[in-house]
């Protein structure tokens, strides 16, 4: 399968371009900066990403591109940019001007295939300190802004292409012609990957490496694992054996509404109680790192003992996504927050993980749902942290507090749907704070919790913004829940976007 390489600097946009060249129906694998693959049978075409770093600091990546320019066509963006230009011979310093958001191309070198369809004046989105200020004579200019020079550039002699801005990005207004006759054009990609294909290669590859062995796997009721198991289903049918564990925090009657669910599906699906067994293993842990990670060990050790009641089970299937590995461990080793089916199992298991969705993002996995036939009900669900309510209680975890963030919940979903906004939010939910805060019901003081409200829009979850909800919706849910819910006395509304905040709160 031809797929385009893209080599991580650490950039907080790498995600994003992939997401584009994914778009663009052409596979792509993010790697390590260092990591360029021994085997290029199907590479064709790499991306060198942006940075943190500037490439004058001692500690920036800094690889031999040897096996790479002049034996594929190659896009430097932004740090890829200005370190093929050192590397080359030119100058990279500080500019007099920095430039960090939106600019405008001055000039554009319409001739040029990376450049065609883009517009004079088009908008870029820029993010560098440093500048390319001087180029090697084989280097040519071919696109500038009133405050860049060079804004992108060609190799003459060889196949390599870079631009200072940030094409991935949406506001970058002809970003994704530039990806596209990238992609297209230079690197001659077919543009075929759909998820059609990816259901067939997927499907045999499956097939191949679990031949006749029985396979678990634990449902949330989320789209990712509902659609890791349909994959599964249909690649070992009756060797999938799937279990639902009620963790104590599912949203308000999950538990029995996603055993309902699955029925239609054809699965083979135990549901499991074991509610009681994680409230003890969190009783007083307030830290939400030990929680998750208490969580995950929990989700393994229910796994477990279901599984030994099984015979010969191999493996343990997750519904893991793209995004779940990029944030529990960066290209610089920096973990935002672990996930609790990230990572290795205990030793004294006996099961390998399988990851059918491993590569994909969240989108993606949501159209390969509707290529199986997947109910939209379940393909239009919004994404549920793998920890549940746990990472949404912030502080200690008792059954008291699940129960009212249940309600609480349930009720801000249910007026969600009612209210015809359920789709057009990315995720939502509700958090309850640590803290209680004075109120008056009828003639009583009250001393009671705070929840705040959270739903974000997103495509990929890498990046978010707060949904601006009507007023008079978020002044009826907030009645609603203050009135019904024993134990609320007041509803905030959180307005920070990802980054700076994560769209949880832990």
């Amino acid at each position: 399968m031809e797929k385009i390489i893209i080599l991580d600097f650490g950039s907080q946009y790498t995600q994003l371009i992939a997401r584009r060249v994914r778009e663009l129906n052409t596979y792509c694998e993010i790697l390590p900066y260092n990591k360029f693959p021994s085997d290029t049978t199907d590479v064709k075409g790499v991306i060198l990403s942006g940075s943190p770093f500037s490439v004058n600091q001692p500690e920036a990546f800094k690889p031999d591109l040897t096996p790479i320019r002049g034996h594929f066509p190659l896009l430097g963006i932004c740090y890829g940019a200005q370190y093929l230009a050192q590397v080359s011979g030119g100058k990279v310093g500080s500019s007099h001007t920095r430039e960090y958001g939106r600019a405008h191309l001055a000039t554009v070198d319409t001739t040029e295939p990376l450049m065609n369809g883009v517009r004079p004046n088009s908008q870029v989105w820029m993010s560098h300190g440093d500048s390319i200020l001087e180029i090697p004579e084989n280097f040519r200019v071919i696109a500038s802004t009133p405050e860049v020079h060079v804004a992108a550039y060609r190799i003459e002699g060889e196949p390599t292409w870079a631009v200072q801005f940030h094409p991935e990005v949406y506001h970058s207004e002809d970003g994704t012609a530039i990806l596209r006759n990238f992609v297209h054009t230079l690197c001659g990609c077919k543009a075929d990957w759909t998820p059609a294909s990816f259901i067939e290669t997927t499907v045999a590859e499956l097939r191949e490496q679990l031949v006749d062995d029985q396979v678990v796997l634990g449902l949330s009721g989320g789209v990712d694992s509902t659609v890791a198991a349909v994959l599964l289903n249909k690649a070992i049918g009756k060797n999938l054996h799937c279990i639902f564990v009620d963790n104590g925090l599912l949203r308000y009657n999950e538990f029995s509404s996603v055993l309902e669910n699955y029925k239609s599906l054809g699965l083979n699906v135990k549901g499991v109680d074991a509610s009681q067994h994680f409230y003890e293993a969190l009783k007083g842990e307030r830290d939400p790192e030990k929680k998750r990670k208490i969580i995950g060990k929990g989700f393994i050790e229910v796994f477990e003992a279901e599984a030994n009641k099984l015979d010969n089970v191999k493996w343990l299937a997750q519904g893991t996504i793209y995004p779940d590995r990029i944030e529990s461990l960066s290209i610089t080793g920096m973990v935002i927050k672990s996930h609790h089916n990230v990572g290795g199992l205990p030793e004294r298991m006996k099961m390998k993980v399988v990851e059918p969705l491993k590569l994909l993002f969240k989108d993606e996995v949501r159209r390969v749902g509707r290529a199986l036939g997947i109910p939209e009900l379940l393909i239009q669900r919004h994404p549920f942290p793998g920890p549940g309510l746990g990472v949404r209680i912030l502080g200690d975890i008792t059954p008291e507090k699940v129960r009212i963030l249940q309600e609480a919940d349930h009720i801000f979903i249910e007026g969600l749907r009612k209210y015809d906004l359920y789709d057009k939010v990315w995720q939502a939910g509700a958090i309850l704070l640590p803290v209680q805060s004075v109120g008056v019901m009828g003639d009583e003081r009250t001393y009671e919790n705070a929840v705040a409200l959270r739903a974000v829009c997103s495509t990929d979850g890498m990046t978010a913004d707060w949904a601006d909800l009507p007023n008079q919706f978020l002044r009826n849910i907030s009645n609603e829940i203050i009135n019904k819910v024993k134990g609320i006395n007041r509803v905030v509304y959180d307005i920070s976007s990802k980054p700076p905040a994560t769209i949880e709160w832990e």
